[in-house]
């Protein structure tokens, strides 16, 4: 699929994560729909615990108080699975949900599947009413968007 627009309806979900506070792991399902009326932050990454991966998912965990102080809950989406992504979170101090896209359906879903490396590193903010407000999609996989840029945006959101 091509990947969506902004103002477009965020493409429907729901996959199998984890999170992992105070030490322990909790496995859930995370369906987008389940959020309408919140600010999701969806951060396509290509891999657990890869040097850029790592730097990027750290930096949105430095200012997860502020996405949440805005209503707004962060979910990272890569094709590992739940087991990868435990050890990633436990070695990163990641405390917000990472989902598996193992399928890769999801990853497709948005558009952002890249052969070979098998996603762009991509950022989608979905406002509250479930469309796509903001988004960026890396042609290469060595940047991402700032903690700081992304929260500029949900404050944009309800400002």
């Amino acid at each position: 699929m091509s990947i969506p627009a902004v103002r477009d309806p965020a493409p429907r979900f729901t996959l199998p994560g984890m999170i992992v506070r105070d030490g322990v792991r909790t496995d859930g399902e995370y369906a987008i729909d389940s959020e309408i009326g919140r600010t999701v932050v969806l951060a396509f990454y290509p891999g657990d615990a890869t040097p850029v991966c790592t730097a990027q998912l750290c930096s949105y965990q430095e200012e997860l108080d502020e996405f949440g102080d805005l209503g707004a809950v962060v979910w990272g989406i890569s094709p590992q699975a739940l087991d990868s992504h435990e050890a990633f979170a436990r070695g990163s101090s990641l405390t917000f949900p990472l989902l598996s896209d193992t399928a890769g359906s999801v990853i497709r879903d948005y558009g952002v599947n890249a052969p070979g490396i098998g996603l762009r590193r991509s950022v989608f903010v979905i406002g509250p009413d479930g469309i796509v407000r903001w988004r960026h999609v890396g042609l290469v996989g060595l940047r991402f968007p700032k903690a700081e840029v992304i929260r500029e945006q949900i404050e944009l959101l309800v400002g």
